[in-house]
């Protein structure tokens, strides 16, 4: 379409930019990542001493 005038091309840049950082930004924040419990990474730490050999 190049008899679009030079200003629409970019209104359509930012309205896609837009668009696009609003949707990334939108599945980012949506996601909700499993956190494990206190108890479990307690023992972790515990059950397993650092011994270094040097």
């Amino acid at each position: 379409m190049p008899q679009m005038a030079p200003i629409s091309w970019l209104i359509l840049f930012i309205l896609f930019t837009l668009i696009f950082i609003i949707f990334n930004s939108m599945n980012y924040f949506s996601y909700l990542p499993s956190t494990p419990s206190t108890s479990t990474s307690i023992n972790k730490i515990q059950s397993n001493p650092l011994i270094w050999k040097w």
